[in-house]
């Protein structure tokens, strides 16, 4: 980075400038930006501690990253805002699913969309959190759904608490969809939400084979609980105009990578 602007810049204009900036670099240093903006690190900590509470960067020790872009929407907004794109990934990781199996369906819009995504005449006993996953399993002739029951997160659509966490504990599953608010190489897996967590913690640990699907958006992102490091996942199904270089840290790290085709 190098020192173009003036101090005196107002700071409404120059945060929009540090969210060019965390979008094309994929993170921001305080120190960093307090010599591009000829600023003190103390205003750009007041900027990114503004941006943090609007919703728009996570703060990380240093500088902030970025959140995915639906961040804070409602489980219903996120499934009325279904496109092409989620449509794709979720037909081909429903492809990954044979008659059989034991299949955990965390809970999120695009998990609910490979739930509606499967062959009509598969036969698998599927195992979910989310009442509307299940609703939506049921319809299926060939699937025995297990809801695993609790206290119900009305942002997630999902139960949570003791009794969600038992049944899960019991399960050994053979492969599990799981719902990704965040990934970054570093970071891991992250959620918005605390209860989430020991969650989707007992699922990664009840299947032989996990399986995220996530947009682009979510990728480098991050959320303010973290839930597992990324090697937790075997495959990461996104999309394909993701760059080879913003997936390459993840086959680094040992993750089969799928894109669409389209």
């Amino acid at each position: 980075m190098q020192d173009q602007h003036s101090a005196v810049e107002l700071p409404s204009v120059r945060r929009q400038k540090i969210l060019l900036l965390l979008e094309r670099d994929g993170k921001v240093m305080a120190s960093e930006l307090s010599q591009h903006f000829a600023v003190s690190e103390d205003t750009i900590r007041r900027d990114l501690a503004e941006l943090h509470a609007a919703g728009l960067v996570q703060r990380v020790h240093g500088g902030a990253l970025p959140r995915p872009k639906d961040t804070g929407k409602d489980f219903f907004t996120r499934v009325n805002e279904t496109d092409e794109v989620k449509t794709r990934l979720a037909q081909l990781a429903a492809s990954r699913v044979r008659n059989g199996q034991i299949v955990v369906f965390d809970s999120g819009s695009t998990t609910l969309q490979i739930a509606r995504s499967l062959p009509s005449d598969i036969v698998i006993t599927a195992i979910t959190a989310s009442p509307m996953i299940a609703i939506t399993l049921a319809e299926y002739p060939g699937i025995k759904v297990i809801l695993a029951g609790g206290q119900l997160n009305p942002a997630t659509m999902s139960a949570s608490g003791h009794e969600t966490l038992r049944l899960i504990d019991g399960i050994k599953a053979d492969l599990l969809f799981t719902g990704v608010c965040a990934i970054h190489p570093e970071v891991g897996i992250s959620s918005l939400h605390f209860d989430e967590v020991p969650i989707k913690l007992a699922m990664l640990d009840s299947a032989s084979h996990v399986v995220a699907v996530t947009t682009a958006d979510k990728l480098g992102a991050v959320e303010p609980f973290v839930v597992a490091p990324c090697n937790r996942i075997h495959t990461l199904i996104t999309e394909r105009h993701v760059a080879s270089g913003d997936v390459g840290d993840y086959r680094k790290l040992g993750l089969e990578v799928v894109q669409t085709d389209d």
